[in-house]
């Protein structure tokens, strides 16, 4: 078919890989909220 079998391959890896993206960026995965582990003190944000 092609005289070089290694371009084809190459070709055809990254056409999977450009779907993918492509999957990812159509349907992104959703995102589970988490708690806040740790509140930062407000005495970091004042005035010195």
């Amino acid at each position: 078919m092609f005289r070089r079998p290694v371009l084809s391959i190459l070709l055809v890896m990254i056409l999977v890989i450009l779907a993918g993206l492509l999957a990812v960026g159509a349907f992104p995965p959703s995102v589970v909220p988490q708690p806040v582990e740790r509140a930062i003190p407000n005495e970091r944000f004042g005035t010195r």
